[in-house]
């Protein structure tokens, strides 16, 4: 789906209206389309959005309520990035509009969301996509090349100093320090536990022996930290310390890995992310507008970075008034949109989602309705 560029607050007006028979909550606003190039002003939703979720899409929230907001004066969208667990949790008991999940939901969330939105049930909708790196601190050291059964056999504890054969045979020239490693994991429910976990289970399972869960294992040891933020915090603050978190999060004195890909290995980059989810696949057994994407994790192509996460915004199919469902569809369409997504590239250095996955997302925001 391409916006058209005429000025990005312009744009997000329009598209906040755009085919949409909105309401003005409680006003007599008129309702309509903007001419192109101008802002509209007391003709756009109003009303307060509310979502909990993924602190790993958080920079780019602040941009989407941010330029929403700017757009749409009555409009209000409130996130706490609580965690990817706490944002399923939320939209399934109805404590919030939407919930962004670094995960699809599970099967037994999909029936349970029946109960909450109806014969349909949630939507998965695909907002973001981010490379999930592993970050270390060593000092003097900025890149370093690791494997998926290397990864898995530091982060199982089963590697205990940086110079350790395993990590010296990919990194040739290197000067490997006589350092402690100290893998750093999640302590909340987290979609990108679930996306790291998942990478490991299939790309290392000779190692990992553990299912891909949003919770970490609760045998290993190690240290943890709450939220994305929390993680990257323990690492900078611990030399020898190494983490997965969303490289949008990842910067200052902390090096990321290239990961082995087929026979080469492959940079972090916002490109290499979306190639590896062009290859996913749908997650069968859902709605015709669900979106869940399930990732080939042991890729072999040249230039996908496999430990990748799409983070959702996860939202009812149907709401209980139409207010509701024009604001969530208002915002939805905007956080979508070309104009939407580049500012999460910009904010987050998240890979913009293809014209060809932007439409069926849409689309999909364009079935949303109200209970019947």
């Amino acid at each position: 789906m391409k916006a058209l560029r005429f000025g990005r607050h312009a744009a997000i007006a329009v598209l906040a209206v755009g085919a949409l028979a909105l309401t003005s909550c409680g006003s007599d606003n008129a309702t309509g389309t903007a001419p192109a190039g101008t802002q509209t002003s007391g003709s756009n939703v109003t009303g307060t959005l509310t979502g909990i979720g993924s602190s790993a899409q958080g920079a780019a929230m602040d941009a989407w309520k941010t330029e929403f907001a700017a757009a749409n004066s009555g409009a209000t969208v409130q996130y706490s990035p609580d965690g990817s667990g706490a944002g399923r949790k939320a939209l399934l008991d109805g404590s919030a509009q939407f919930g962004g999940s670094d995960a699809y939901l599970k099967d037994e969330e999909y029936a349970q969301s029946q109960e909450t939105c109806g014969p349909d049930g949630a939507l998965n909708i695909p907002v973001y996509i981010s490379p999930i790196a592993i970050a270390f601190n060593l000092p003097g050291i900025t890149e370093l090349k690791l494997d998926a059964a290397t990864v898995a056999r530091i982060f199982r504890g089963e590697i205990a100093n940086w110079n350790d054969p395993a990590i010296a045979a990919l990194n040739e020239g290197v000067n490997l320090p006589d350092l402690k490693v100290t893998p750093v994991n999640r302590s909340d429910d987290s979609g990108t536990t679930t996306n790291f976990t998942d990478y490991l289970a299939a790309a290392a399972p000779e190692v990992w022996t553990d299912k891909s869960s949003g919770v970490w294992p609760a045998s290993l040891q190690g240290e943890n930290a709450k939220g994305t933020s929390g993680v990257v915090k323990t690492v900078t603050d611990t030399p020898g310390a190494i983490t997965y978190a969303d490289d949008s999060a990842v910067s200052g004195t902390l090096g990321v890995a290239q990961i082995k890909v087929g026979e080469s290995f492959t940079e972090i980059s916002a490109e290499a992310a979306a190639k590896a989810v062009d290859a996913g696949t749908p997650v069968e057994g859902r709605s015709a507008n669900d979106l869940s994407i399930k990732l080939d994790r042991k890729t072999t192509n040249e230039g996908a970075y496999p430990i990748v996460l799409v983070s959702f915004h996860v939202v009812c199919s149907t709401y209980e008034s139409q207010e509701t469902v024009d604001l969530v569809k208002a915002f939805e369409t905007y956080v979508v949109s070309e104009e939407g997504q580049q500012a999460a590239a910009d904010s987050a250095k998240s890979a913009p989602l293809s014209s060809d996955l932007a439409e069926k997302a849409a689309k999909s925001i364009e079935s949303i309705k109200v209970k019947s």
